[in-house]
């Protein structure tokens, strides 16, 4: 088994005495792991941050076996973004929630968005809408895409303002209005050619919707939870609407 292909850092983590399991996003071979031979080094630390981009090359004796990296960096993310605070933050927890992608299995839409999130990490006027947007492609590709298109109780297109918790459908100001107080508030950004700019408010209200459909459909039936980078997001983007 053998392979080359493109890919993004999402962990690593000491293995032996110094060896590392590298934990990559790949954009033909899904998320995928493999031994880096001395991995836990000075001359691999750099290189090996969560979010640099790596030209990879994986071998295996068999395909169901761990296997090896060896990689090269393409793109060093994590160093330019160093002294960002807040970018650091979302590129932890980007990382964080791409590694509930069901392991080696290829979306590469879904790389290609994750791969733009990152580019644009800093721009913080830019990607925390681009990233809630991001966490709503995860769910579709993964099975469970939330249908933001027209009202789940009356089929109408117009003057959407809520989401429903339980299905996950938007629902028009009129026909939600009774039951305000148990929606979710629909922000603006997320519905198509009506997006406009979003502010820390809506960031904050768009986290709160992808995160728990994130919990109730990928990580509780895992007997998990959201990562803990995912809600210190959340928690900054809130304190930042306040």
């Amino acid at each position: 088994m053998d392979w080359r292909d493109e890919g993004i850092v999402l962990s690593t983590r000491s293995y032996g005495e110094s060896g590392a399991i590298l934990e990559l996003f790949t954009r033909e071979h899904g998320r995928h792991l493999g031994l880096v031979r001395g991995g836990a080094g000075r001359r691999h630390k750099a290189s090996l941050q969560p979010g640099n981009s790596l030209a990879a090359h994986w071998r295996a004796r068999l395909n169901e076996h761990l296997g090896t990296y060896t990689a090269e960096v393409v793109k060093p993310r994590a160093g330019v973004l160093m002294d960002d605070a807040f970018a650091l933050t979302g590129l932890s927890a980007a990382c964080a929630v791409a590694g509930i992608i069901p392991e080696r299995e290829a979306h590469p839409a879904l790389y290609e968005g994750f791969e733009l999130l990152l580019d644009m990490m800093e721009d913080p006027d830019i990607w925390p809408a681009i990233f809630v947007r991001w966490e709503l492609g995860l769910l579709q590709e993964l099975g469970f895409g939330l249908d933001l298109a027209q009202c789940a109780a009356t089929g109408s297109r117009d003057d959407l303002a809520y989401v429903s918790p339980r299905s996950g459908g938007a629902v028009s100001r009129a026909a939600g209005a009774p039951y305000a107080e148990r929606l979710f508030r629909l922000p603006q950004f997320l519905i198509g050619t009506q997006a406009g700019e979003a502010n820390p408010a809506d960031i904050a209200e768009g986290l709160k919707i992808t995160g728990h459909f994130l919990e109730r459909h990928l990580y509780a039936p895992q007997d998990r939870h959201l990562p803990d980078a995912r809600i210190r997001l959340m928690e900054r983007v809130a304190t930042r609407a306040a």
